[in-house]
């Protein structure tokens, strides 16, 4: 007996400990999770398990990046769950929230069938995972897909909720979140603006449920948001130990004519003369909004590389479409745009290879919906931005990279709620030619350098990922004993 004993531990302890991560849905927050797991499985002899909440089938993005990874990193969609019974206008954090925790019965099963698991590292919207992971005595961990300045808000906003009884956006003097500049309620993220609404008690319950994590996982570093992150590595009763790891961006290349024509025509204009203007994989703007920003490009004189979507107001199968046709993009240009800035310009449908781009020596600006994943993009290449935000978390992003960390623009909105072409034509002019522009430049090249010594040898997001990694071997050796 005893021998059979010592032969089960030693097989045991043969076994890679997994690491189980549990995203929500959606491509913004899986592909840092997916960085993540990458940095585990190559540097520490770890296996990650993906277990996805879905309500729709598995997109085709969410499919082929999954096949791309090594064995190392495995992953199931766990059964859609349905969402029938919600109103149609449900806005999207509900449904996100609604998608974890009724894929928790079905998580709970595949968590009992996988073995050797240290620890569940789950995405902010998923702490209700919390329940399961104790259940079967498992350590979690938080992910946390956002900045550092929106994470001192999660822990802020309790007290908040206490002390304020107005709408945020009403308040007259700026929110003063701990260890980040004062911002106004109106920029706060957007799940707040309503207090009213079910998002906001959905959210508000999340975050007073953060402090029940072993740890927070930070994508970001501390050059990059210094007083916050030194604030957040402070221990604090109540709150978590925070390991900022980032910045973990997705490079990989994937080799597609759409990116080589993309990269073509990069190849073919002078260096840093280009701005690239793409609002992420969600982002969309109007009609007027669309047609403003044409002729805004088109008087600023400047190169750009513009991914041009559908408006998110045109009414489908209109007289100048086709019957049951993708509406093209290019269709809702103004008249004559292409061809007056045919050679200075490129505009393609819906995406182009954002990474690629950015890390182009033409590319010299980025007018951006200050996605993080963009923002940390752009910092990893040394591109200075134009703010432009839409939704989610984006308008605290962009107070954070313009009045902050200082490498951003941000045009004016008039009263219409439209940036008008002036307006846009007179930042991306300030961005690629004017004095304020070099020093966002400058800065911005002073971060790049910043971003890159972090995953050095001594860098301090190594460390932090080395730690992590220890305790969870730690953590599997002293359960297997």
């Amino acid at each position: 007996m005893e021998e059979q004993k010592h032969s089960l531990i030693s097989t045991k302890q043969e076994l890679p400990p997994i690491v189980a991560m549990m995203p929500s849905p959606g491509m913004g927050h899986l592909i840092p999770m997916i960085e993540f797991a990458k940095r585990l499985t190559r540097h520490h002899n770890l296996h990650v398990k993906f277990f996805i909440p879905t309500s729709t089938p598995p997109t085709k993005p969410q499919i082929t990046l999954f096949s791309s990874l090594s064995r190392a990193i495995s992953h199931v969609f766990l059964p859609q769950v349905s969402l029938s019974d919600l109103p149609p206008n449900t806005k999207i954090e509900t449904l996100i929230f609604l998608t974890v925790l009724r894929s928790l019965p079905s998580l709970r099963h595949s968590l009992v069938a996988t073995h050797h698991v240290t620890a569940l590292i789950v995405d902010p919207f998923c702490t209700d995972v919390f329940d399961v992971a104790g259940e079967l005595n498992i350590p979690s961990y938080i992910f946390f897909t956002s900045t550092a300045m929106a994470l001192s808000f999660v822990f802020y906003l309790p007290r908040l909720d206490q002390e304020v009884h107005s709408e945020f956006r009403d308040l007259p003097e700026p929110v003063h979140i701990p260890g980040c500049i004062p911002i106004h309620g109106k920029d706060l993220m957007d799940p707040v603006q309503d207090r009213n609404d079910d998002t906001y008690n959905l959210l508000l319950s999340n975050c007073k449920r953060f402090s029940l994590a072993k740890g927070i996982i930070a994508n970001s570093f501390a050059e990059l948001e210094p007083q916050v992150i030194k604030l957040l590595l402070k221990e604090e009763p109540g709150r978590p130990p925070v390991y900022p790891v980032g910045p973990l961006v997705n490079k990989d290349i994937a080799q597609t004519e759409d990116k080589c024509l993309c990269l073509k025509w990069l190849d073919e204009q002078p260096r840093g003369t280009v701005v690239f203007v793409c609002f992420g994989s969600g982002g969309t703007l109007s009609r007027a909004q669309t047609e403003e920003l044409a002729l805004g490009l088109e008087m600023s004189e400047k190169r750009f590389l513009w991914v041009a979507k559908c408006p998110n107001d045109y009414i489908p199968n209109a007289s100048y479409l086709t019957v049951d046709s993708d509406p093209d993009p290019l269709d809702f240009l103004p008249n004559g745009f292409l061809e007056r800035n045919k050679g200075r310009s490129l505009v393609v449908p819906n995406w182009a290879p954002q990474a690629q781009v950015l890390s182009h020596g033409s590319t010299g600006g980025f007018v951006s919906h200050c996605g993080w994943n963009s923002i940390l993009e752009s910092v990893l290449n040394g591109v200075p931005l134009v703010a432009w935000p839409l939704y989610a978390e984006q308008k605290m992003n962009a107070v954070l990279v313009t009045e902050d960390i200082k490498v951003a623009l941000r045009p004016k909105v008039c009263e219409s709620g439209l940036v008008e072409r002036e307006e846009i034509a007179s930042v991306v002019k300030k961005l690629m030619e004017g004095e304020e522009g070099k020093k966002l430049l400058h800065r911005m090249k002073e971060l790049k350098v910043a971003a890159a010594r972090t995953f050095g040898e001594n860098g301090s997001s190594t460390k932090q990922i080395s730690q992590l990694a220890l305790k969870w071997k730690d953590e599997t050796t002293a359960c297997i004993i």
